[in-house]
């Protein structure tokens, strides 16, 4: 069983900048079979962005995707983990924060991101939440 969330995070998470548009963010995550993308500005990271994000926060908004940018739409109080992190540690703060994607940063710098499925998948592997995370992964 992982012991940090270093054991358990998705590796090398999407980066895109501030200033690109939802068109590209939103053909990146289908071109990775993702669903969400952190967001940088001059390097650091500033947000993230869900491919929810982008339907309720841009196109149920009538905004132009290819004018709108992942600076407008990103989630800025952005919730992070050390990769050293346990996982109790990223399950307290999913919950606080009320998330269910925390990016996994090593000083400043992202190597990862862990989401609710992926903890599912761990500690209740029989969920609904589990099995729907576990089978998706082997797809």
């Amino acid at each position: 069983m992982p012991d940090t969330i270093r054991d358990l995070m998705t590796v090398n998470p999407l980066i895109l900048d501030a200033s690109c548009n939802v068109i590209d963010a939103a053909r990146e995550m289908r071109d990775r079979d993702i669903g969400d993308v952190l967001v940088a500005n001059d390097g650091s990271l500033c947000g993230i962005v869900t491919d929810r994000d982008l339907v309720v926060r841009c196109l149920a908004e009538g905004g132009d995707p290819s004018q709108t940018t992942l600076k407008d739409l990103c989630s800025s109080k952005l919730a992070m983990l050390q990769s050293d992190a346990s996982i109790d540690e990223a399950v307290e703060l999913m919950k606080e924060r009320a998330v269910r994607r925390v990016p996994v940063v090593e000083g400043d710098t992202a190597v990862g991101i862990v989401s609710l499925g992926d903890l599912a998948e761990l500690r209740d592997p029989q969920s609904a939440l589990g099995r729907i995370s576990a089978a998706s992964a082997q797809a």
